[in-house]
């Protein structure tokens, strides 16, 4: 019997990175769950594509755009079941046996978010996202992870170059649980432009997308 689950992960100019978010998924490999790593690449320049072979990843390349980039990804996948990860997301020790767990009921799951650094404010943040997860809207940084029948029921992931978690989230309302692991993500971006200027913008980005702003104009205003 075929290992049950396709690991697909976004990547542009993530060798940085990568690394880790590869290191922590060979506990699956052991326990003969994942089947295939798939590395959906937007256009690195850096040794993200070069890091990713020499871990065994398959590659699939096109343009950069994480929604167009995870849709071409689970469109490469053979598994039963898509573990979605971002490429500085990393799993905690011990994520395989609540993630089999997971497997046996009927919904999407989502991991518990804590940062890898940053005290009080991570804490804060991470709580915040927690929270807002168990109402229907975890984002991609705590990963998604579901069955190939549910990913097509929804449509799959949309080809836009922002908030396509939310949408995907969205589609999913009512099939979502946590999954009982922890999924540690980097808080590079929070540090640089600090964690409330981070999180208001954030809050504003999703408050705009939520009354119907176009997502190009959002991206384009997300990167400034």
């Amino acid at each position: 019997m075929r290992a049950p689950i396709s690991v697909v992960i976004p990547t542009l100019n993530a060798g940085a990175s990568l690394h880790g978010s590869l290191a922590c998924l060979m506990e699956g490999v052991e326990a003969g769950v994942i089947r295939e790593v798939i590395i959906s690449d937007g256009g690195s320049t850096d040794q993200t594509i070069a890091l990713a072979k020499d871990w065994g990843a398959e590659i699939v390349a096109g343009p950069a755009s994480r929604g167009g980039q995870l849709q071409r990804g689970c469109a490469a996948a053979q598994g039963a079941w898509l573990l979605v990860l971002h490429a500085d997301t990393q799993l905690s020790p011990g994520w395989v046996g609540p993630v089999m767990r997971h497997m046996q009921g009927r919904k999407a799951g989502w991991f518990q978010l804590a940062f890898d650094k940053g005290g009080l404010p991570a804490k804060i943040v991470a709580g915040w996202a927690n929270w807002r997860s168990r109402r229907g809207l975890p984002y991609g940084d705590q990963g998604l992870f579901l069955s190939r029948d549910m990913y097509e029921a929804v449509g799959g992931y949309a080809d836009q170059p922002l908030m396509e978690d939310v949408a995907i989230a969205r589609a999913l309302k009512g099939q979502l649980a946590a999954i009982d692991a922890v999924a540690i993500t980097s808080a590079q971006k929070y540090q640089s432009q600090g964690w409330m200027r981070r999180g208001g913008r954030n809050l504003l980005v999703l408050l705009r997308y939520g009354l119907g702003a176009e997502v190009e104009k959002l991206a384009r205003s997300y990167r400034k």
